[in-house]
């Protein structure tokens, strides 16, 4: 017997000394795939003579001639057109123009400053650039407003008397354009402009907005396949859809994604777009909605850009 007990317990104590070592870590978590719901097919588009393709999530889609849609605006110069990314010593700041009676965003990127604020009130007053005026951009805020002190999260300034000339509808634009410009800070959450009314929200002229808010590409922006589109909406269904346009306003590529919040509240959105370019262009990303009466293209925000060739 003890004999016996001997020799399992050698034969064990070999088997243990030839054991894989299972210490190790299990590896890196899977990669979770993108969720079906955030593209979408592209719409399809009248087959033309031989033109460039396009792709949509669903895979590649043939080009063609742009059913009616805004007016194209100029051309944007590929050597003043922003890059992404700022250079170091820089800052980059929001504005908030006008454009037919609703707040749209852009952006300027300056030299460094401690005086973020006072830097974004200057460009504020000084406007769209030529390339943003194409697109209707304008801005309402005169020259004078300075920055007061900002407390509690309330931002005080002081503004010349233009700020309060007009009617009550203009006046209110130039005010949004102030709250919403300022309210970017973190430091900001109310905005006091001196003008007896007390400090307000980005909340009191959210009705200000349009049905969809693009917040880049920029204007003028040069972007590659595949294009990232973010913003917020308030849409039918929460659905919104891009469009790759080239120069020629050929199709290049399209997708759709929905917002995070659906029909009667506003929710952000990002949706990366691909395109095929054979040459480096002007061309044009459009974002918009689809109509549930007719299936038209409505409420469209056309941001001109500079489209890096794609293959």
């Amino acid at each position: 017997m003890n004999r016996t007990c001997a020799a399992l317990l050698v034969a064990a104590l070999l088997l243990t000394g030839c054991a894989d070592d299972r210490t190790g870590t299990l590896g890196p978590a899977p990669t979770l795939p993108v969720p079906a719901s955030t593209t979408g097919p592209a719409a399809p588009a009248t087959p033309t003579a031989p033109i460039a393709t396009g792709t949509s999530a669903a895979g590649p889609v043939r080009s063609g001639p742009a059913t009616a849609g805004p007016t194209p605006v100029g051309p944007v110069p590929a050597s003043t057109a922003p890059t992404g990314a700022a250079p170091a010593g820089t800052v980059t700041v929001q504005l908030w123009l006008v454009r037919d009676g609703r707040l749209a965003p852009v952006t300027r990127t300056r030299p460094q400053t401690p005086a973020t604020s006072a830097l974004a009130l200057d460009e504020l007053a000084a406007g769209p650039s030529a390339a943003e005026a194409s697109t209707a951009l304008t801005t309402l805020v005169p020259e004078g407003v300075r920055m007061v002190r900002i407390s509690g999260g309330t931002a005080t300034v002081a503004a010349p008397p233009a700020l309060t000339d007009g009617p009550a509808g203009t006046v209110r634009l130039r005010r949004a354009q102030l709250v919403w410009t300022l309210t970017q800070f973190p430091a900001v959450r109310r905005v006091d402009l001196g003008d007896g009314r007390g400090p307000t929200s980005r909340a009191d002229y959210a009705d200000l907005l349009p049905p969809i808010v693009v917040t880049g590409p920029a204007i003028g922006q040069r972007v590659g396949s595949p294009v990232t589109v973010t913003g917020s909406a308030q849409v039918f269904e929460a659905t919104v859809s891009v469009r790759v346009l080239d120069r020629d306003r050929h199709v290049i590529g399209a997708g759709f994604t929905t917002a995070t919040c659906g029909t009667g509240c506003r929710g952000d959105y990002r949706v990366a777009v691909r395109y095929r370019l054979a040459a480096t262009g002007q061309g044009t990303v459009e974002v918009y909605e689809v109509s549930a009466r007719d299936g038209s293209r409505i409420n469209v925000v056309a941001v001109p850009v500079v489209l890096a060739s794609a293959e």
